[in-house]
């Protein structure tokens, strides 16, 4: 009778982190259902309508841990899921301004910036981490899927010139706990390549032919003043659809970054996520910590300034 009672526990166990560690069928919609976004606003007379595009590469160098630089520094582990970044080699929880000027980097031009978000992993197979923080031990099962592509992009403001980002400003986007937090912060952007307009906070499911693809888009307004702040979110601001930014805020560059996947037909899919948040697509979220040269940033800004297309 015990060992029936304990088996019963077991499965009972294994049943609830099996549904903790894969998506669920409402989770995902299919792309043709998604409804086209408005397009984009017409620019005003003062508007920086320039675009600067950087080549940081798609990871190939596997640079993936489960820290996080920007919400919990100085804590190994700290994210609870692991990331994949672009950019800056030496990223992890201990990095500091003095590191990441030192270190070398996979963008082009030399930008020394880090950027980063969760990984994606096919959930039907067993992932190198299995046992280990950041992967199985915190929920997180399956094989890492690499990107297949990484654009970092950077825009002006449709309603006036923008200033300089400060060097080592950090900044997120999204909100790793919007599952379990009522859609606070919530900005996650699924979509597929070719069905450009149409983003949602569910898993997409695309045709054949058509990558996965997730948009980060990050906030463009500035204090003027931190480069950080006790919620890694105070000290900047998201502009409006029209470009205003709140008041005593400045327009700075906007980073977009846009990662794409090749996701095998029919393979079951998830995003990294907290324990408690189920591997929720509305938990997107990526991180950047700005580590231009001053003298590259300067021309980032003439290029948005001046309407340019560069990189």
């Amino acid at each position: 009778m015990a060992v029936s009672v304990f088996r019963t526990v077991v499965l009972a166990v294994v049943a609830l982190l099996a549904a903790c560690t894969t998506a669920d069928e409402g989770q995902f919609v299919g792309i043709e259902q998604v409804v086209v976004s408005s397009g984009a606003v017409a620019p005003g007379p003062d508007a920086s309508t320039g675009s600067f595009r950087i080549d940081c590469g798609r990871n190939g160098e596997r640079h993936l841990n489960a820290d996080n630089a920007v919400i919990s520094p100085g804590v190994r582990f700290g994210a609870h899921h692991t990331h994949e970044y672009v950019g800056n080699l030496s990223t992890d929880a201990f990095s500091t301004p003095e590191s990441l000027a030192a270190a070398a980097s996979t963008c082009a031009d030399g930008d020394l910036s880090a950027y980063f978000w969760p990984v994606l992993r096919l959930t039907d197979v067993t992932g190198h981490d299995e046992h280990a923080e950041g992967g199985g031990v915190h929920g997180n099962t399956g094989e890492v899927l690499p990107p297949a592509s990484v654009g970092v992009v950077f825009d002006g403001n449709p309603n006036s010139r923008v200033v300089p980002l400060p060097r080592f400003v950090r900044m997120i986007t999204g909100n790793p706990s919007a599952a379990t937090g009522g859609g606070l912060n919530a900005n996650a952007k699924w979509g597929c390549s070719g069905f450009e307009g149409r983003t949602t906070m569910k898993y997409p499911r695309c045709p054949a032919g058509s990558k996965v693809v997730r948009t980060f888009d990050f906030p463009s307004c500035w204090d003027g003043r931190n480069v950080d702040s006790a919620s890694h979110r105070d000290h900047v601001a998201f502009a409006t659809a029209d470009g205003v930014c709140p008041a005593r805020t400045f327009p700075v560059p906007e980073l977009h970054l846009v990662v794409t996947y090749d996701v095998p037909a029919g393979r079951p899919f998830a995003v990294d996520s907290f324990p408690d948040e189920h591997r929720d697509p509305m938990t997107d979220h990526a991180m950047f910590v700005n580590a231009f040269p001053v003298a590259l940033m300067a021309q980032v800004t003439a290029c948005l300034n001046e309407g340019r297309a560069c990189g």
